[in-house]
């Protein structure tokens, strides 16, 4: 027996060595891909969370687990010369992050619930399932405007000319959620709160290398809310905003925001709208269906009254709106008669319209031109700061190509029939803006950042316009003049009526 066991030992040795061989080869030969449903470098199981800040947390990681499985290496020079832009990835949570994980608290600019649910599919909304056949069948949400900064982040780690070598970077962006920041505080009476993140943001920014390459005059940053949010000028509390803006770094800096103020480095870039294409096809299929609408109203408005602001022209329009068989009035006060926040109910009318004015509200822009333009509809401006002024990448220098002018200074000054100005538009006219209308779509989108369309959206006319800016600060330093002059100067023009314009 003892001569035995020496034998069995070793037969018992073989035995683990051959089920350890067998057991190894199973497991590399295991389609992990398979078991955590990676679908191009993008793991899937984020779309099964439910909360909206862990969907924000696990996106976020699979697009930078994405950007490091498919770009092993910098993009190439030569194709991104000029192009390159480096991303703080290391600015403190607090300045970005952090706020998504309050998100309850942050105002939607109405009193609607929260922005939590907004920031799914990064920050698009819910996708809308239900939309009444009026809207495509893809690529559409329920998007909150004062998101645009979020959306642009996102979209900016999946920019092809991203670089982690900031030697390399023609232009430095801030990942500072600046609306949502404010949004929090706009109401504090304690304006060291209100200004509290400005201060630490620049604090931390003027400490870093970059930042000493151009003093600043590279960096830029993102805001979803108009730049007036971000200029208080004196420290009365009923003043409002917070002091960002005014800030001697951020003065160095440029903002892109919904709506830039008369300052020359502030920069205006489209809002929000709910169509976000994955597919270049997408875009022209939702541009031919725009053609060949049947447009039964002559015009159309959408909004609320302001009867506490004496120069609001609203009350006329909508009385003028009232009085006609050819207009369709949406109706967005708390009595309304169309649910201003379902886009399928609001885009229903505005494909119905030949016209969509588009007055002013509590600030000169709105998002409802962007929406109208989407839907095909010719807008009606009455204010030069509402969008002539404004999206100066995004829209064309030749006005009366896309748009009808109105210039109302004061609602004294209001037309006594809009109709029939709409009339006097020759049926030539009409049919060309509206096909100018049609294509600048592209330009007024803000794509899925998954994808990489053929076209420029608005996310790309925005980075290039940066860039283009950037390049003449640069230009003013190689002739060796001083490149604060005239970089943070104040420019009212935006604000002042032409000459003469025309309306036909």
């Amino acid at each position: 027996m003892e001569k035995l066991l020496p034998a069995k030992c070793s037969q018992e040795l073989w035995f683990g060595i051959l089920i350890s061989f067998a057991l190894c080869f199973i497991l590399l030969s295991f389609d992990y891909s398979t078991f955590f449903s990676v679908n191009n470098g993008v793991n899937l199981l984020v779309n099964t969370q439910v909360d909206p800040i862990g969907i924000l947390k696990n996106q976020t990681l699979s697009i930078t687990e994405n950007q490091t499985l498919s770009i092993t290496d910098q993009p190439s020079t030569e194709s991104c010369s000029g192009r390159f832009v480096y991303m703080h990835d290391d600015l403190p949570e607090k300045f970005n992050h952090d706020l998504l994980e309050n998100c309850k608290y942050l105002t939607r600019g109405t009193d609607k619930p929260n922005l939590c649910p907004y920031f799914e599919n990064f920050g698009f909304g819910p996708e809308i399932e239900n939309n009444e056949g009026v809207l495509a069948n893809e690529s559409w949400f329920s998007t909150n405007q004062f998101l645009l900064e979020f959306i642009f982040h996102n979209k900016m780690k999946h920019y092809e000319c991203l670089t982690k070598n900031s030697t390399l970077a023609s232009a430095v962006y801030v990942p500072f959620y600046a609306g949502l920041d404010v949004s929090l505080h706009l109401f504090d009476s304690n304006l060291t709160v209100r200004d509290i993140s400005a201060k630490e943001l620049v604090d931390w920014l003027s400490r870093k290398p970059e930042w000493k390459k151009m003093w600043g005059r590279d960096h830029f940053l993102v805001a979803g809310r108009i730049s007036w949010d971000f200029r208080r000028q004196t420290d009365d509390v009923s003043d409002w905003g917070s002091k960002l803006r005014w800030l001697p770094e951020s003065m160095n800096m440029s903002m892109l925001s919904v709506e830039g103020s008369s300052w020359k480095n502030d920069y205006a870039i489209p809002y929000p709208t709910n169509f976000h294409p994955s597919k270049d096809i997408e875009l022209v299929q939702w541009q031919d269906r725009m053609r060949k609408l049947e447009r039964p109203y002559l015009f159309t408005f959408a909004g609320a009254p302001r009867p506490d602001q004496q120069s609001s022209i609203r009350g006329k329009i909508i009385d003028q709106c009232l009085a006609s068989s050819t207009c369709k009035l949406i109706d967005c006060s708390s009595a309304g008669n169309i649910d201003c926040d379902n886009p399928a109910s609001v885009m229903r009318v505005f494909q119905s319209s030949v016209y969509c004015l588009q007055p002013g509200g509590d600030s000169y822009t709105r998002r409802s031109a962007f929406d109208s333009i989407l839907a095909g509809c010719i807008p009606v401006f009455f204010h030069p700061g509402t969008a002539y002024s404004q999206y100066l990448w995004h829209l064309p220098k030749n006005h009366s190509s896309y748009s009808l002018f109105i210039p109302v200074r004061e609602a004294k000054d209001m037309p006594a029939s809009i109709e029939e100005i709409l009339l006097g538009i020759s049926e030539d006219k009409e049919f060309a803006m509206r096909e100018e209308v049609i294509r600048l779509i592209p330009n007024l989108v803000y794509a899925d950042p998954r994808s990489r369309l053929e076209t420029a959206d608005a996310f790309d006319l925005a980075v290039k316009g940066i860039l283009e800016r950037i390049e003449d600060v640069r230009e003013v330093i190689r002739e060796g003049k001083d490149p604060s002059i005239g970089f943070a100067d104040e420019d009212s023009y935006k604000y002042t009526f032409p000459q003469t314009q025309e309306q036909t």
